[in-house]
């Protein structure tokens, strides 16, 4: 086992570092393969990334009102290891990250003023903006990520198999190819997935904060405070990373929300609350109302550029997540019932989301709509999504104060993100050990920190981005055969 495990950590190095240094170095073809696979895969198989998305919802609401969710996800006599608060705090944190804070109030600001089929800055826009931005952040991510987390809770807790994704599937493909070439690839897979996935994230983190700096307190927008704000947070997540799930990661995500909470209520306090209200109630009910067609609504014959843009984009992202979220919320969910599971990962962050997304989202729109910010600034909001934060925040009472208080959950999320990131990808190449060694903790850290400066210094996160999209194609067909895998694994428990 040892030496496979070094196997999967060493191709998986070798991987993410190749790609790394064409990023770095070769930066222009980079860029152009990149796109290339992107729009090839968004133009032909954008059909395919809604249609999956949707029965992986439709496969976890089954599977939580089926008989089988009274199963305990371990021993029929195993307890939760955490909290409810902090178990749910620990799966929100490495789940979103920093994606809620970076996109809260610019994503329905850029719905707003270029809606798909109508034109910016009406009313209807406004409805259209919270609506898409609860379709994107809503229940979809959450029970894709619980395809992956349920199914290898299950086989590592209750089967007792490693924590790895390939022991998802020893049902269907056997032990022998579980542990040979096809259970590597997959695994391979999803280490090379969850680099790509943290290290831009952590990039799109550090050009928040370094704009939120420069905003507040006059920090220039350069390579070397970005690689500065690297260098800090990344001895955080380590250092938490290092100190394990119980002390370091635990610690911060309890912190990170408590602070989410206190600034989602001080926002609420401060902003146009019955318009929040408003649009919260209608955001709803326009979203589950246009549940199905929206889940599935792609043009044949007209444009569908807004779709790949923005829907096909996001579905391919959170696939591209689904990986390290799975595996981290797999790892901290011993004991659980599915029922309580799917409870937990899926409606309860969805609910969070969507209150999240109603009132910073109304924030910015409410600007819009009162013309207290032009359209030109808006626009300007929408292509450079990183300042949107601080451009809205600023003209309401209290705006430099809460900047502030966002600046340092940006810095939790960050973190949370990174932490969990690290933890995962120790796991992964160290055949799934629940507690994987400290040197490869380290190891994985640096590697991230490094890899997320190479890529600013080469202006290439978007392109990793988009790389790291294409190399979680194949996680489509994986998680639908893990759900097949895990299904044919319950039909054989005894007594249920």
């Amino acid at each position: 086992m040892k030496k496979s495990t070094n196997l999967v950590f060493r191709i998986s190095l070798i991987l993410t570092g190749g790609i790394a240094l064409w990023a770095v170095f070769l930066n222009d073809s980079f860029t152009k393969v990149s796109d290339a696979v992107y729009a090839f895969l968004t133009g032909n198989f954008g059909w395919l990334y809604l249609i999956a998305m949707l029965f992986f919802v439709i496969f976890v609401v089954a599977l939580a009102i089926s008989k089988y969710g009274k199963l305990r996800l371990g021993p029929d006599d195993s307890k939760p290891e955490y909290s409810t608060v902090s178990w749910f705090a620990m799966l929100f944190g490495a789940g979103m990250g920093v994606g809620l804070v970076f996109w809260g109030i610019s994503e329905p600001i850029s719905h707003y003023v270029s809606p798909m089929g109508m034109a910016g800055g009406t009313p209807e826009a406004a409805a259209f903006a919270i609506k898409s931005s609860f379709m994107h952040w809503g229940i979809h991510p959450w029970a894709n990520y619980a395809i992956i987390g349920l199914a290898l809770a299950y086989f590592q807790f209750r089967k007792n198999k490693p924590g790895l994704i390939s022991s998802i599937f020893e049902p269907l493909i056997g032990e022998k190819r579980v542990n040979g070439f096809w259970g590597k690839l997959i695994d391979v897979l999803a280490v090379f997935a969850t680099v790509a996935g943290v290290v831009t994230s952590l990039g799109l983190g550090v050009l928040q904060i370094n704009s939120g700096l420069g905003y507040l307190f006059g920090v220039p927008t350069t390579l070397v405070v970005q690689i500065i704000i690297i260098a800090v947070i990344s001895f955080i997540y380590i250092w938490s990373a290092v100190s394990g799930i119980d002390k370091g990661i635990k610690l911060i995500s309890d912190a990170n929300l408590y602070i989410a909470l206190g600034l989602m209520i001080l926002v609420f306090l401060i902003g146009p609350k019955v318009e929040i209200l408003n649009n919260l109630t209608n955001g709803i009910g326009q979203y589950l109302g246009d549940f199905i067609p929206d889940s599935l609504g792609i043009n044949t014959y007209g444009d569908n550029s807004w779709i790949e843009g923005w829907r096909v984009f996001y579905w391919a992202w959170w696939i591209a997540w689904a990986p390290f979220v799975g595996v981290f919320i797999a790892r901290i969910s011993k004991g659980r019932t599915i029922r309580e599971f799917i409870g937990g990962v899926v409606l309860a962050p969805t609910l969070a989301s969507l209150v999240w997304f109603a009132i910073f989202g109304t924030l910015g729109i409410h600007l819009g709509e009162t013309g207290k910010l032009s359209t030109k600034v808006l626009e300007a909001v929408a292509s450079v999504p990183e300042t949107g934060l601080f451009v809205v925040m600023k003209e309401y009472p209290l705006g430099t104060l809460l900047s502030v208080v966002a600046l340092v959950l940006l810095c939790t999320f960050f973190i949370t993100s990174a932490n969990s990131g690290t933890f995962v990808l120790s796991m992964l190449s160290s055949d799934g050990d629940l507690n994987p060694p400290n040197s490869k903790k380290v190891i994985w850290g640096v590697v991230q920190s490094v890899l997320a400066v190479g890529l600013l210094i080469a202006g290439g996160l978007k392109p990793l981005q988009i790389i790291s999209i294409a190399a979680a194609f194949p996680f489509i067909f994986i998680m639908i055969f893990a759900a097949v895998s895990l299904v044919k694994a319950l039909k054989s428990e005894e007594g249920v």
